[in-house]
């Protein structure tokens, strides 16, 4: 085991950039024999899963670097132009360039990703990593500096100010986070606005105690929190109160405040949903809610304790109860279930990706371990996550630690799957060291905010 520790260590350090002598963050993948489109920069989704393995591992140096890296990046000029990045927002992913033997940055904020996604996610889990450095290294003079502050705010401009939606939660395009590509997830994706909770949460620990900005996140927390914990929250209780719903109802005082029709419930949600758990939906808005489990979204509710403990409690026995379909061969299902024949065709566009139970479409992902890991020790579920890490620990090494897996139990190699995948094998050193280590999961987690009372208005 600890070879194979060893040897997992020896391979994110060679994932490791630098910029002007000083690491800066890491490569998506590290596959000499296929580099493979833009696996050869580093993308701030990608860096948070190595920068909680090194955070916990107590390498901060690495962490702050790209802390200071992509902040020089973030877009700071307000603009009117549509092709130009928005105020505050955080790269998607930078790279180091060669100009005559100079060095120097390359950022792409969407505008070369494939389909031109925006990176919606990319300034909250900026936050996130800031937090989680400060957690662990008790350096918060960096946060508090002039320019980071002024970072920080950036972002809160950028999700706080104007927009169409009167709800507290965040509209976004499709394909403009981790699932970047079309899958029906667009309005409101529950993996957004679990992302967005947290990064207020940071933010309000980060921000001057003094800063005007906090009375207004902790407003937002509020509204937010009622929101999620109430409309996306399924279970038995729930669903059943869904499946008598009556519609066309007008006012405030609406019991179907969605208008959601019943006959939209899909025919294997009654018997696989179990009586003692539960878990958020993966979307929710007008005449619908997506029914589907998204892993992301519930477990990073569990860390940030935008999920209340009962909930906590629930989605952990929903991945109990049903370990074989989420755990499988090959731990995490990114979503479940799959979206097959004319749901596949219509709502990804016949993606030859995305064909079932493959790549954002119900795949295996394995950079997940760390968040299940994470929850699992928050909520005295510690057994779940080492049976997922023992699991991963049979495969991960002997295929050279894939991106993804495919098929209903993940026990294909993803078709499309880059070897050396810097965050799968930073996401299995996370899980490992917290699980060894269940003090250290502070730095990713979240206590319950007293300080904000859940209010729908």
């Amino acid at each position: 085991m600890n070879d194979l520790i060893e040897s997992a260590w020896q391979l994110l350090e060679k994932s490791i950039i630098s910029y002007q002598g000083r690491p800066v963050g890491t490569l998506a993948a590290c596959n000499s024999e296929d580099t493979g489109l833009n696996y050869d920069q580093c993308f701030t989704r990608d860096f948070a899963v190595s920068a909680i393995a090194f955070l916990l591992r107590g390498q901060t140096d690495i962490v702050r670097n790209f802390l200071c890296t992509t902040l020089e990046l973030q877009s700071c000029q307000k603009q009117m132009d549509c092709f130009t990045p928005g105020q505050g927002l955080m790269p998607a992913s930078f790279k180091i360039t060669c100009d005559e033997g100079e060095e120097g940055l390359g950022a792409d904020f969407g505008e070369r990703a494939i389909a031109r996604v925006a990176p919606v996610d990319s300034g909250f889990w900026w936050l996130l990593i800031l937090r989680a450095y400060v957690k662990a290294s008790d350096d918060l003079d960096l946060a508090r500096k002039p320019e980071f502050q002024k970072g920080i705010k950036l972002i809160l401009d950028l999700c706080l100010t104007a927009r169409f939606a009167m709800l507290p939660t965040l509209l976004v395009p499709d394909g403009s986070f981790t699932i970047d590509r079309r899958m029906g997830v667009y309005g409101h994706p529950l993996d957004v606005q679990t992302l967005f909770y947290l990064a207020l949460r940071s933010a309000k620990e980060l921000l001057a105690p003094e800063d005007d900005y906090i009375e207004v996140v902790n407003l937002r927390l509020g509204h937010l929190t009622y929101h999620l914990r109430t409309y996306y929250w399924l279970d038995f209780a729930r669903l059943n109160e869904i499946y008598h719903y009556k519609v066309e109802q007008f006012g405030k005082d609406a019991n179907n405040k969605f208008n959601i029709y019943p006959d939209t419930i899909p025919d294997w949600l009654s018997t696989w949903i179990p009586d003692t758990g539960g878990y958020l939906a993966g979307n929710l808005g007008p005449a619908r809610i997506d029914f589907r489990w998204f892993a992301q979204g519930n477990l990073m509710a569990i860390l940030g304790s935008l999920a209340s403990e009962e909930q906590a409690q629930g989605i952990m026995n929903l991945i109990e109860q049903r370990s074989s379909d989420l755990l499988g061969q090959m731990p995490l299902k990114m979503c479940f279930p799959a979206l097959k024949g004319r749901d596949w065709q219509v709502l990804t566009g016949s993606d030859a990706k995305n064909i079932p139970w493959s790549y954002h479409n119900s795949g295996s992902w394995p950079f997940l371990l760390w968040e299940l890991a994470g929850a699992a020790i928050k909520t005295g579920h510690e057994e779940l996550a080492q049976r997922a890490v023992e699991i991963a620990i049979q495969r991960l090494p002997q295929q050279d630690w894939p991106e993804y897996y495919d098929g209903q139990e993940g026990r294909l190699v993803g078709k499309e799957a880059r070897k050396f995948q810097t965050w799968t094998i930073a996401g299995f050193l996370a899980a490992q060291e917290l699980l060894e280590n269940p003090q250290k999961v502070e730095i990713v987690c979240f206590a319950e905010d007293t300080g904000v009372k859940a209010c729908s208005t």
